[in-house]
């Protein structure tokens, strides 16, 4: 029997490109939402561009935000465009777009423009900087890491303020908009009305810095970079067995000692400057090499099995495919130009029923018009006009 997923029935018009909000988008669908993807006539999403590399054509990069949508392609600089959208939004329950500020309302399909006709929408918008920066700015990920702080506490001690080595505000912006989204749902069906919602990478990105934020607050000074280090737990970090290197989180006092009984060095749990984790803190720069020369006299399979075996947390630093293919973390989807495509697993849900693949550029143009009401005839005359693109 099929699988019923939890945002059935729930339709999603998504005018946002890029990252932040089609990963929104995104997992929305993976919950079950049926998701319309408003993209422009010629280009699309820019995502569609950012390669090499490309499956079938399309860029590894929008291939792997827009899974389980239909992509219609619609000029809104166009009034007839503009219109395509409203009256789309009216049997709509969610909107979410990430125009510069203004830009929406300027096309005619901002929040006041969409509620007037349906007071249930659930319009949320996605911003760089949401008001604390003048208006029009454009907000990225890699922007946003370094005015954020979270630049500053990533890279080794002694080396440059590092990015991320993924988007990761970006991601973190799709995730609070989409639980932004699911809890103006939940309100709605109390209270009848929908909501106007703004997330921004910027708001997501100091909510992120979390402990380091509070720590920075509570003593007034700068965090420092600790690479692959903790700036409140030791041992919390990455070690070099004989031939590999180790991540170990022995993040209290009891894992501290099984750790250092694997290690064959019981003594240093009982030493006076190692006994609690303020104290390790306080003396890391003397217990660290101990541990070290300690991982480095054995491979680290035998370092892993043995921690295993002592509930010591700790795993290997794997590359990307090995992490993917260890952890069992893609499925496959038939694409209509790339074949069978690879795709990483959903975290908020099993790939059943199989989703549907991202989607070509206009793929679904006539099947969306169709369904809200537009005969063949008026489609093509749009077509005609260069208002929206239609493959085939």
């Amino acid at each position: 029997m099929r699988r019923v997923l939890p945002l059935e029935g729930i339709r999603v018009l998504d005018l946002s490109r890029v990252l932040a909000g089609p990963y929104c988008t995104m997992l929305l669908a993976d919950l079950g939402a049926a998701v319309v993807k408003v993209e422009r006539p010629g280009e699309g999403d820019e995502t569609r561009t950012w390669g090499p590399p490309y499956a079938g054509g399309e860029a590894a990069y929008f291939l792997s935000v827009n899974r389980g949508k239909r992509s219609i392609a619609v000029d809104l600089g166009k009034p007839e465009g503009q219109e395509v959208v409203r009256r789309l939004a009216r049997s709509s329950d969610v909107v979410l777009e990430n125009f510069r500020r203004g830009t929406a309302k300027r096309l005619g399909v901002g929040y006041d423009d969409l509620e007037r006709d349906n007071p249930r929408l659930v319009y949320c918008s996605i911003s760089g900087f949401g008001g604390k920066a003048p208006a029009g700015r454009p907000g990225y990920d890699f922007v946003v890491q370094a005015e954020s702080g979270l630049m500053a506490i990533t890279g080794d001690p002694d080396g440059p303020a590092t990015k991320v080595g993924v988007a990761v505000v970006d991601v973190l912006t799709g995730y609070a908009a989409a639980t932004s989204i699911l809890a103006a749902l939940t309100a709605r069906a109390e209270s009848g009305r929908g909501a106007q919602l703004e997330v921004s990478l910027l708001d997501t990105a100091l909510s992120a810095l979390v402990n380091v934020a509070a720590a920075a607050l509570v003593t007034g000074a700068e965090p420092l970079r600790f690479g692959n280090a903790h700036p409140n737990i030791v041992p919390y970090q990455t070690f070099d067995a004989a031939d590999g290197v180790l991540a170990v989180a022995a993040a209290n006092d009891g894992l501290f000692r099984r750790l250092c009984d694997v290690l064959e060095r019981p003594e240093l749990a009982d030493d006076d400057r190692f006994r609690t984790n303020p104290l390790r803190v306080d003396h890391r720069d003397e217990l660290v090499p101990a541990l070290q020369r300690a991982f480095s006299t054995r491979p680290a399979a035998e370092w892993l099995e043995k921690l295993a075996a002592a509930g010591v947390p700790a795993g290997k630093v794997r590359d990307v495919l090995d992490a993917l293919e260890a952890a069992g973390g893609s499925f496959t989807v038939d694409h209509p130009t790339a074949g069978r495509l690879p795709l990483v697993t959903s975290p908020v849900t099993p790939a059943d029923p199989e989703p549907a693949p991202p989607p070509l550029l206009g793929q679904h143009t006539r099947e969306v018009l169709a369904e809200h009401g537009w005969s063949a005839a008026e489609t093509e005359a749009l077509v005609r006009a260069g208002v929206v693109q239609a493959i085939g």
